[in-house]
């Protein structure tokens, strides 16, 4: 099966799924090819610069790495090493590393209030900032 673009999300709604033709079986589908995993994945950058994002946050955690294998595809919960740098009053103050994150992933989903727009292409997987809001 060729790659071709997919709009997977469109305005914050899931538009199709991303198949093997093991699961497209199982649910009565057709497969989208995706049984070696995502390729290219690239998440649209829009909304305000990761400076921006740092002054709305005001003091939280800018997560820039993750380690290990900690998630739960049945329930989504996670946990999982992390580095990255604590801010204060939007600016960084300092670095952190072998700390440990843990939520739910439905959770940090609903709970995005920002999504930068820069795009990080350090893998296959292209991405933007996400700031998401622990309530």
């Amino acid at each position: 099966m060729r790659t071709e673009r997919r709009d997977i999300v469109k305005d914050g709604i899931l538009t199709q799924w991303l198949l093997t033709s093991y699961s497209a079986r199982k649910l009565g589908l057709k497969s989208t090819g995706h049984a070696g995993g995502i390729h290219n994945w690239r998440i649209a950058g829009q909304g305000l610069s990761f400076e921006q994002m740092l002054k709305e946050m005001g003091t939280g955690l800018v997560v820039t790495e993750l380690m290990g294998q900690g998630v739960s595809a049945i329930t989504g919960d996670y946990s999982r090493g992390a580095a990255g740098f604590w801010v204060e009053n939007g600016e960084i103050q300092y670095p952190v590393s072998e700390i440990t994150i843990a939520g739910n992933l439905k959770d940090m989903w609903r709970n995005i209030v920002t999504v930068g727009n820069d795009i990080e292409t350090r893998s296959n997987i292209y991405s933007v900032v996400l700031c998401c809001c622990r309530r």
